[in-house]
């Protein structure tokens, strides 16, 4: 017996009211427009880092550590620094006073492509 012979998926979706998870009324229930994807998107909240650099060292050199110690970054002082989003960098800035706290100053940004998504 083929399985695909009594299956009728569009029905059985069809069949579906997804708020409620209860069998919809055939011709009573609306159909659901769908949702503007872009604007979802939009609310969904995301951490932005500015990264000042990092240091590949040796546990040795790490045990050693105390406070006063220096660790060299690898990025050149006055060189802009990476943006990143959720961990992907994003683009490149630099720090700024504003107000009292610490700013940050995009300098360049990746083609996000944000408006592709509608």
């Amino acid at each position: 017996m083929d399985l695909n012979d009594d299956f009728d998926l569009g029905g059985v979706l069809d069949g579906l009211d997804a708020l409620d998870g209860k069998p919809a009324d055939d011709a009573a229930a609306p159909r659901r427009q769908p949702r503007d994807m872009t604007q979802f998107l939009r609310k969904i909240p995301v951490r932005l880092t500015l990264e000042v650099g990092g240091a590949d060292i040796s546990l040795a050199d790490l045990v050693n550590i105390e406070n006063g110690s220096v660790v060299e970054l690898d990025k050149l002082a006055g060189e802009p620094l990476d943006i990143k989003v959720n961990g992907t960098v994003i683009g490149r800035g630099e720090v700024v006073v504003a107000g009292e706290n610490y700013g940050l100053r995009v300098v360049e940004l990746n083609d996000l492509e944000l408006d592709s998504l509608a």
